[in-house]
């Protein structure tokens, strides 16, 4: 079993920047793959980055490629969203999840455990 609890949310204006962190609890976490999703008000639940164990394999959905950065700490059982030049868009709750399969997965199915999401919210 693992357990997941996101931090770092809240609100800020259009142009600023948060980081979110996901800590783990529970055993096996760098031998699985880890990823950050958002859903906002009215739509579906979408990845945002993922990292696969080594560290080395990243995906991100193409809006936030080139202002988020996700990395993981497997010393801290950490992984973390770093978000730069935030958009009013990017106004959503966002959860952390992990997963057994080695590589960063797109699919929700494939992460087995979920935080419970944090609130980040871009004025304008």
């Amino acid at each position: 079993q693992m357990q997941l609890v996101e931090s770092g949310g809240g609100l800020v204006q259009a142009g600023g920047s948060l980081r979110l962190s996901c800590a783990a609890s529970g055993s096996h976490f760098p031998s699985h793959a880890l990823s950050w999703w958002r859903q906002a008000p009215g739509k579906e639940r979408e990845l945002v980055a993922a990292v696969g164990w080594t560290g080395n394999d990243i995906k991100y959905v193409d809006s936030v490629k080139g202002r988020f950065t996700i990395s993981r700490d497997d010393t801290k059982n950490t992984v973390y969203l770093q978000m730069n030049s935030l958009k009013p868009e990017d106004t959503a709750v966002y959860y952390c999840a992990a997963g057994p399969t080695h590589y960063p997965s797109s699919f929700a199915s494939h992460y087995d455990y979920w935080g419970q999401g944090t609130q980040v919210t871009v004025s304008s």
